[in-house]
């Protein structure tokens, strides 16, 4: 069957029969949304109230471009290349993962607490740089590095700086074996390591198995807490006394990392809850 797109609602009659096998109901009219609005530019009130609003026959040939990426699995932002994170666009690729509403849980957190903050803030694991640019571009007065192994990751995360036109900092470096050489002092950590345990691969939607980055996902069953001992580890020598830490942590694994921040030394230990109810943020404070 040919396909004959010319307005709006075709779009979205396209898109929908297309999809029905793949997502379900709402999260297509969703994905309708957010594709139209990238693609045509046309706000979702005028989508909602001109369905017959003409669109190019260019804007046709990536629409179903589109829909063909997405019916292989692959996430939407993905396809798109970018997605939205705390009011800034965020470009993300497979070497990145998709930023989640818990993650900007996490920054608002850490946004309220430090108003008007004018030290340094180290994100570590930054990935697509979603976490530092939000603060920076939120905490105006600080100083905001970003670390990663991967240098396609803080390549992305470079360009998702300038992107946003906000400062921040990015370098290469290896959580388990840190250079502290390039690795300044800081007064707030924050990370969102990878937590997810190997064994829960079996319940996630192949679109996140299939296409982001174990690497930044996946952790063995054996040793979990892998990435915050060595966060924890690198803190005691570029964490300020009196410096806070941020996580975000598998729901599971609250009462295992405060054990672990107060085999530290670490004060003021409180898991926060997401949105769902999940006990999904720890924050601590470094002894004096």
């Amino acid at each position: 069957m040919g396909v004959n797109i010319q307005t709006i609602k075709d779009i979205r009659f396209y898109l929908s029969r297309e999809l029905e096998e793949i997502y379900q109901e709402p999260e297509i009219s969703a994905l309708v949304n957010i594709i139209i609005k990238t693609v045509t530019g046309i706000s979702r009130l005028h989508q909602l109230y001109i369905p017959e609003h003409p669109v190019t026959v260019e804007h046709g040939v990536r629409i179903i471009d589109i829909c063909k990426e997405l019916r292989t699995g692959k996430p939407l932002q993905y396809v798109l290349g970018e997605t939205v994170f705390y009011n800034c666009t965020i470009r993300v690729n497979s070497a990145t993962l998709i930023p989640r509403p818990e993650t900007e849980e996490l920054v608002d957190l850490v946004i309220k607490e430090n108003s008007g903050f004018t030290g340094n803030i180290t994100d570590i694991g930054t990935g697509s740089g979603c976490i530092a640019i939000a603060l920076a571009a939120n905490l105006t007065g600080s100083v905001v590095t970003g670390t990663d192994i991967s240098g396609e990751a803080v390549r992305t995360a470079r360009e998702n700086a300038l992107l946003n036109n906000v400062s921040a900092f990015f370098i290469e470096s290896d959580i388990f074996s840190p250079d502290y050489d390039i690795l300044r002092k800081t007064d707030i950590i924050v990370s969102n390591p990878p937590y997810v345990l190997n064994s829960e691969k079996q319940f996630m939607n192949r679109n996140v198995v299939d296409f982001e980055p174990h690497l930044a996902l996946f952790v063995s069953d054996s040793d979990p807490l892998v990435y915050y001992r060595a966060i924890i580890d690198a803190a005691e020598k570029i964490l300020n006394p009196g410096g806070r830490l941020y996580f975000e942590i598998n729901e599971a694994m609250g009462n295992a990392m405060i054990r672990l921040l107060e085999s530290a030394g670490y004060l003021k230990i409180e898991i926060a809850e997401d949105i769902n109810g999940k006990k999904r943020i720890i924050k601590g404070t470094k002894s004096v």
